[in-house]
């Protein structure tokens, strides 16, 4: 008995040391828990300037700030293709024009006076002989406008996705600013247009896994709240075309937020789909 006693005392002993030899050892890699995201900075425009972080893109701060793109680039010399770095600064103010220095007037004398009248005279004789040109130039310019009103009605709009409108567009400050389409986690989200990947990411605080399409220099669609996106940044998209699935990232609804922006506002959908 003695020595069956001695042996158990010592097999407890022993094990009892292995344990507490390997409680620093590191856990298996799968128990990590592999489900955990890992922290992404938000965009969190507060104020009149923003820094940029890694993964955003002009469109998206524009976005977020509800501004147009190209006045964003412009009052912050960003040139096209409208390339930011991180730790850059973006201004939302309006960069103020230098403002000329007008000379002191002076009143002129009656030499001085015949003179301008001369060439006023000899420069509306100039002007008067090239009347084709002046033809030419005022068609040319027609057509330019009349091109830029039509780049903004030539977008064909379809439904992004199936499923039942839960939540519509208001015109309140604080409403809501899209469609809430909703269905089952995978149902396939559509381009609701033609056009070109500019934002694909989880960085707009409140939007989850964001697409951002650019249809033109006036229209960007927004699709957000997915469970997966199945396009990259720059990429090509048609109308039509599979571009992500239904999900209920960063938000309590599996469902889809579609939101049309004109010129950085956001634009009631139903307006413009079919």
């Amino acid at each position: 008995m003695n020595k069956q006693y001695v042996f158990y005392v010592t097999l407890f002993t022993s094990v009892l040391l292995s344990a507490c030899s390997s409680r620093h050892a590191p856990a298996p890699v799968s128990s990590l828990n592999t489900s955990v995201k890992p922290y992404t900075s938000k965009v969190n425009i507060n104020g009149d300037r923003y820094t940029v972080k890694k993964g955003d893109t002009l469109y998206s701060i524009a976005f977020s700030a509800q501004q147009d793109f190209r006045t964003l680039a412009k009052n912050n010399g960003i040139p096209a293709p409208y390339i930011i770095q991180p730790g850059q600064t973006i201004s939302f103010k309006n960069v103020p024009e230098k403002i000329k220095k007008h000379k002191k007037y002076t009143k002129p004398s009656k030499k001085s006076t015949s003179g301008i009248q001369k060439n006023n005279k000899k420069l509306k004789k100039e002007l008067d002989q090239p009347k084709q040109r002046e033809y030419v130039q005022k068609q040319a310019n027609r057509k330019i406008s009349k091109n830029n009103s039509l780049s903004s009605t030539q977008v064909k709009w379809s439904w992004p996705a199936k499923g039942t409108v839960t939540q519509r567009f208001s015109t309140k400050e604080s409403g809501y600013k899209g469609l809430q389409i909703t269905n089952k986690k995978g149902v396939a989200v559509f381009a609701a247009a033609q056009g070109t990947v500019v934002y694909a990411g989880n960085a707009l605080r409140g939007y989850g896994n964001l697409i951002i399409l650019k249809h033109n220099d006036d229209y960007l669609s927004a699709y957000a709240h997915n469970s997966k996106l199945l396009v990259k940044e720059k990429q090509d998209v048609k109308a039509g075309q599979k571009i992500a699935e239904i999900g209920s990232s960063d938000s309590e609804v599996t469902a889809l937020r579609f939101e049309i922006r004109y010129r950085g506002q956001a634009v009631n959908p139903e307006k413009y789909l079919p």
